[in-house]
C-alpha cells in the first residue's frame, strides 16, 4: 500500500549492486557511492580496534575535502561474514546470560494466587500447631495418670505382699516341704499385678514414644514456620514494585495538566526507590495523577502572576516518600496559592453542607473537599469542576487502611500526606476484646499495651485525654469506635490500656482484653465492604473465626469527633464496678476420671460452671473455696466414701441446705434407705438419665433463687 519498490530509489539500488559485487569499487563514483564510502570508513574505524588498524587503509589528508570523500577505502569485508571468527560477545549479552541477574516475565494474576496460596499455608501450618499444642496437653495428662496408675499398682503390690507374710505362719504348722521365703507360691492375685506392672510399662513406653514423635512434630513445625515466612516474604518482595515505575506516567500527566491550564510547572519526585506493594500501586495511581492535577489546577498560579508575588515563575510539585515501619508516607506539596477557605466556605454554604449560623473551622472547611460533588471551579472542564475525585481519593486510602491529611497556608501551597501500607497481604496483627467483639489491629500500629490502675482511666472517661507522661493522648473506648457500645465496664483495680501510632497521630484505647498476636493472611474486602473507614481486612483465624482488621486511627479521625450532646453519653461520671454475673457452680465427686469428664461436659453444655473432686476429703476442700448450687456425689470412693462425706456436710451449718444428688452403681433399698436417713434429697442410678439430671439440677438452683 504505496511502499516503495526495490530498485525505484537510486541509493538503494546502488548498495544492492555493490554488496552483490562483493567489493566497495563496484558501486561507482557517484554521489550515492562518496556518502557510502564515507559510512563504511566511520564504520570502519568504530568496528575495527586500534592494533588492527595498522592493516587498513587510513583516511587520507583533509586538505581536498571532495578528494577526501572520493577516494577509496579498503575494508576488511570479512569481518562481517559468518565465515570469519565468532562474533564478540557484547556485554549486554554477557550479562543476559549471567543467571544472578537474569529475569523471567511471570503473569500478575499468577503471582497473586501464590501469594494467597502461601497464606493458606500459613494458616493450615497454624492450625496444626494448635493440634499439636492440645497433644501436648493430652500427653502431659497421661504422664499424670501413668504416675497415679504406678503409685495405686504399688499399693496393690504392697497388699499382695502383706498376704504372703500373713501365710509364712500358716505354712509353719501345716505340713510343707519349702517354706514361703525358700519358695515363692504365687496366687492369681499376685500374678494379675505383676501383668499390670507390665502393662503399665508398656503404656509408659508408648506414652514416651509420643512424647518424642510430639517433640519431633513441634521442632519440624518450627522449622516449616521459618520456611513458610520466608517463602512468603520472597513472594511478597516479588510483588514490590519500586515507585518509580510509576514516575514517567506521573510526569506525563503533570505535563498534559500544564499545558491544558497555560501554567509552567516542575516535578520533583524524591524517594522514588521504596518498593510498594503492585497491588498498592495499582489501587493508588488514579488517585495519585488526581492529586497532581488538582495541584496543577487549583493551586499552581499563572507565571504573571508568581512574578507579581515574587515566586518563581515554573511552580513547583514536589513528591516524596519515606518509610516508617510497615508503612509508607507520600506527601505531596506545591507551592501554588493554597486552599482557597473563603470560596469553600460559600460554596459549602450554597450547598447546605454548612449551616447559616455556625462558623467552621479551617480544618472543617479544608476537611469539605472530600465531600462528593463539591468542587469550586467556576466551569467544568475535562480537569476540574465536576466534583468527583477527592471523595475517590480518600476511599481509595481508607479502603486500604491508611490515612490522608491536608495541611494548607495562603500564598505558600498545600500539602497532601498519604499514610499507605508496604504490602495488604500478610501482616502481624493483635487481637483486642471489647465487649462480645473481637477485632485486630495491626501490631506496627501498636506502640505499647499498659496495666493502669482504674481511677487513672475513670479520668481518662471524664476528660477524654489520657496522661502518657507529659503528654496527652486522645482517649477511646474501642467499642465506641466500633459504634457497639458507649463505654466499656471497669473491673478490678487495674484495666487494659493500648497507645496506638499511625504517623505523627496517637490515641490511647481501652479494652478488655488483649488475647495475642499473631500473623494473618489479609483477606480482599471485595466492593461492598472496601470503602467502611478504618477497615484494612479481613482475616481468618486457626480456629476458623473470622476477624475484621482495623485501624483505630482511622476510626477515631472518623467516628471519634462527635458533638457534645452525642458525646455526653460516652463519658460517664461514676464508673462502677458491676457485681459480676456468675453461672450456677456444681460440685461433682467420683472417683472415676471418665464419670467426672463426661458429668463435666454435660454439665457445661447445659451452660453450668462445674468443679470436680475425686474424693470426699477433696470435695469439702472444693466446698471451702466456693460454696455450690448443687452437688452430685458418688458413694464408693477412696479416703471418704459418699456416706461419709454426706454425713460431714449435714453436720456442718454452713452447708446443712445445699441439695445432694448421689448418683451410684448401688442401687439396692438398703443402700438408698441410708442415703436418704443421711440426708441425701435425690438417689439415681448409674448409668443416669441426662435429661433427669438436668432437671433436678435445675429444680434445686430455681429454689435457691430469691423471687
Amino acid at each position: 500500500a504505496g511502499a516503495p519498490l526495490l530498485g525505484s530509489i537510486p541509493l538503494e539500488s546502488t548498495v544492492a549492486a555493490g554488496g552483490d559485487a562483493g567489493e566497495p569499487s563496484a558501486l561507482g563514483d557517484g554521489p550515492a557511492a562518496q556518502a557510502f564510502r564515507s559510512i563504511a570508513a566511520q564504520l570502519h574505524d568504530e568496528i575495527v580496534p586500534p592494533r588492527q588498524m595498522a592493516g587498513c587503509s587510513a583516511r587520507l589528508p583533509a586538505a581536498d575535502a571532495t578528494t577526501a570523500v572520493a577516494a577509496p577505502v579498503r575494508i576488511d569485508w570479512s569481518r562481517f561474514t559468518t565465515d570469519g571468527a565468532p562474533r564478540a560477545v557484547r556485554p549486554a549479552d554477557a550479562g543476559a546470560a549471567n543467571p544472578a541477574t537474569a529475569t523471567v516475565r511471570v503473569r500478575a494474576p499468577l503471582l497473586d494466587r501464590l501469594v494467597n496460596q502461601a497464606g493458606e499455608v500459613s494458616i493450615t501450618r497454624t492450625r496444626m500447631e494448635s493440634n499439636v499444642a492440645q497433644l501436648r496437653v493430652s500427653l502431659r495428662e497421661l504422664t499424670e495418670n501413668l504416675d497415679r496408675l504406678r503409685r495405686q499398682l504399688r499399693d496393690i503390690e504392697i497388699q499382695a505382699d502383706t498376704q504372703i507374710a500373713s501365710r509364712m505362719e500358716a505354712s509353719r504348722s501345716s505340713a510343707v516341704e519349702f517354706d514361703p521365703l525358700e519358695m515363692d507360691r504365687f496366687t492369681r492375685f499376685q500374678e494379675l499385678t505383676r501383668m499390670m506392672a507390665e502393662s503399665v510399662n508398656d503404656v509408659a513406653t508408648v506414652q514416651r514414644s509420643l512424647q518424642q514423635t510430639a517433640q519431633s512434630a513441634e521442632d519440624e513445625m518450627v522449622a516449616q514456620a521459618r520456611l513458610t515466612r520466608g517463602l512468603q516474604e520472597d513472594l511478597l518482595r516479588a510483588r514490590m514494585v519500586p515507585f518509580d515505575a510509576l514516575s514517567e506516567r506521573l510526569y506525563r500527566v503533570v505535563r498534559q495538566a500544564a499545558k491544558e491550564t497555560g501554567v509552567q510547572v516542575r516535578l520533583n519526585v524524591e524517594g522514588g526507590a521504596i518498593e510498594l506493594d503492585r497491588s498498592v500501586l495499582d489501587r493508588m495511581t488514579g488517585a495519585f495523577e488526581h492529586l497532581l492535577r488538582n495541584a496543577v489546577v487549583h493551586g499552581i498560579e499563572s507565571a504573571d502572576v508568581r512574578r507579581a508575588q515574587d515566586k518563581d515563575p515554573v511552580g513547583t510539585i514536589d513528591v516524596s516518600l519515606t518509610q516508617q515501619g510497615n508503612e509508607v508516607r507520600m506527601q505531596i506539596r506545591d507551592d501554588g496559592q493554597g486552599l482557597d477557605l473563603q470560596r469553600i466556605e460559600a460554596k459549602a454554604r450554597r450547598n447546605g453542607l454548612v449551616p447559616a449560623d455556625t462558623q467552621p473551622t479551617d480544618a472543617e472547611l479544608a476537611n469539605l473537599i472530600f465531600t462528593p460533588g463539591f468542587s469550586t471551579a467556576e466551569e467544568v472542564t475535562e480537569l476540574a469542576g465536576r466534583g468527583v475525585g477527592m471523595d475517590v481519593v480518600r476511599a481509595d486510602v481508607t479502603g486500604l487502611g491508611g490515612r490522608i491529611e491536608t495541611a494548607s497556608a495562603p500564598g505558600r501551597g498545600t500539602a497532601f500526606t498519604l499514610l499507605l501500607p508496604l504490602t495488604t497481604a500478610v501482616t502481624r496483627v493483635v487481637q483486642l476484646r471489647c465487649g462480645e467483639l473481637t477485632v485486630a489491629v495491626p501490631a506496627s500500629l501498636v506502640e505499647v499495651v499498659r496495666r493502669v490502675p482504674t481511677t487513672e482511666v475513670e479520668q481518662a472517661y471524664l476528660s477524654g485525654q489520657y496522661r502518657d507522661g507529659v503528654n496527652d493522648v486522645p482517649f477511646f473506648w474501642l467499642g465506641s469506635l466500633l459504634q457497639a457500645s458507649t463505654h466499656g465496664v471497669l473491673v478490678g483495680k487495674t484495666t487494659q490500656i493500648l497507645l496506638v501510632r499511625s504517623a505523627e497521630q496517637r490515641v490511647a484505647l481501652h479494652v478488655d482484653q488483649v488475647v495475642g498476636n499473631q500473623e494473618v493472611v489479609v483477606k480482599n474486602l471485595g466492593p461492598q465492604l472496601a470503602r467502611l473507614p478504618g477497615l484494612a481486612g479481613m482475616s481468618l483465624l486457626a480456629t476458623g473465626d473470622v476477624v475484621p482488621i482495623y485501624n483505630p486511627v482511622a476510626l477515631a479521625a472518623v467516628y471519634g469527633q462527635r458533638p457534645a450532646a452525642e458525646a455526653a453519653p460516652q463519658v460517664p461520671t461514676v464508673v462502677e464496678e458491676p457485681e459480676e454475673v456468675k453461672a450456677p457452680l456444681v460440685l461433682v465427686v467420683d472417683d472415676s476420671l471418665t464419670v467426672r469428664r463426661v458429668t463435666q461436659r454435660l454439665l457445661t453444655r447445659e451452660g453450668f460452671r462445674v468443679t470436680v473432686a475425686k474424693d470426699g476429703l477433696d470435695a469439702l476442700e472444693q466446698l471451702e473455696v466456693e460454696r455450690p448450687a448443687v452437688m452430685l456425689t458418688d458413694i464408693e470412693m477412696p479416703r471418704m466414701d459418699g456416706f461419709d462425706l454426706l454425713r460431714n456436710v449435714r453436720h456442718d451449718p454452713r452447708w446443712q441446705g445445699l441439695p445432694v444428688i448421689m448418683i451410684t452403681s448401688r442401687i439396692a433399698q438398703k443402700h438408698r434407705d441410708l442415703a436418704t436417713q443421711l440426708g441425701a434429697n435425690h438417689y439415681l442410678g448409674k448409668p443416669y438419665d441426662e435429661e433427669q439430671l438436668i432437671g433436678l439440677i435445675q429444680q434445686h438452683i430455681a429454689r435457691t433463687l430469691p423471687a
